[in-house]
């Protein structure tokens, strides 16, 4: 009993001390110990240091109790026993209080009339923690009906559409930082210098078997120059990876092996090869791509263009002819 409750020792203040550490960055959105690693030394210190100290006083109470004599012993363990029999006293009479029932000695004095075959019925009460919950029910009921059915408070269509708003914004929040769900919908081409070196070592892992060291293609076709079998930019690149090349004759699904935001970092790795020319590079295979968004944006810088010319060119005849007025 002593080891045991040595042990709750230990763990009330390995807890105590690690919520003291974390009091000291109280508001903050990262523990402290993310913050400053170097306090888990100092915590795990203090956290041997009274160890130690506990195994130090149960030795030395061990070493004492050895020493003493056998009239001493016999005292010491009579005390102990006593302690041991009161441990915790407060709360075992509390929960028979809360019971309310009468104890086996005392049944005579609520014992019924009822007699059923030699089977006795006793009076006894009911809980009190029982009553009391129930007391407590009549009262949330009545705060119920008057807040719901007399002041006419949100209704329950109301709650679950607040809900659901609620949940929407937090999905929409936790999804900007989600990085595996990726897919073919809403991958976008990434430029960062780290998302490009982890396409790249990707790339090297899996892909230079058939794409070759640059990407200037062996068994599988050249990536560096402007023509795509299944489509270029990344939406079809990455869907290529994800679902694999043609039937029969094309690269495996590489989803079961890559995660999808690994997929769109190679994706975008392929798409930065673009002209890079490597040496012995693979004739272009398929179709001559052309980006959709891009052509769009072209051909409004055309429309716009010509616009201005055309506004120029109306601007100067009406320039003359008020010169010639």
């Amino acid at each position: 009993m002593r080891s045991f409750g040595s042990i709750l020792r230990i763990i009330g203040v390995a807890c105590a001390g690690y919520l003291l550490f974390e009091i000291a960055a109280w508001g903050q959105e990262d523990s402290v110990f993310e913050q400053q690693p170097w306090l888990w030394a100092v915590y795990f210190l203090i956290l041997t240091i009274y160890v130690a100290g506990e195994i130090s006083a149960q030795a030395l109470k061990s070493i004492l109790y050895k020493t003493l004599k056998p009239e001493a012993k016999e005292a010491y363990d009579r005390e102990a026993s006593i302690a041991k029999d009161n441990q915790f006293l407060w709360l075992k009479t509390t929960y028979i209080k809360l019971l309310g029932s009468k104890p086996l000695e005392e049944e005579g004095e609520i014992i019924l009339d009822h007699n059923y075959d030699g089977i006795q019925e006793l009076d006894n009460k009911l809980p009190p923690w029982w009553v009391y919950g129930f007391y407590a029910s009549i009262v949330f009921a009545i705060v119920y009906m008057v807040r719901f059915e007399v002041f006419d408070d949100y209704n329950q269509v109301e709650e679950y559409e607040a809900a659901v708003a609620q949940a929407n914004l937090e999905i929409a929040e936790w999804k900007k930082t989600a990085k595996d769900l990726i897919d073919i919908n809403n991958v976008e081409l990434l430029t960062d210098a780290s998302d490009l070196k982890a396409g790249e070592q990707i790339f090297a892992a899996n892909c230079i078997a058939c794409h070759k060291e640059g990407g200037g293609g062996g068994i599988g076709p050249n990536l560096t120059d402007d023509y795509w079998i299944l489509g270029g930019g990344v939406k079809n690149v990455f869907h290529t990876i994800s679902e694999g090349g043609r039937d029969g004759k094309g690269m495996v699904a590489w989803k079961s092996d890559l995660k999808p935001s690994e997929m769109a970092q190679v994706a975008s790795y392929v798409l930065s090869l673009r002209g890079t020319n490597p040496p012995d590079a693979k004739e272009p295979q398929g179709d001559l791509w052309k980006d959709p968004n891009a052509a769009e944006e072209v051909g409004e810088a055309i429309i716009d263009s010509s616009a201005t010319a055309n506004s120029l060119e109306n601007l100067t005849t009406e320039k003359e002819i008020s010169t010639t007025k």
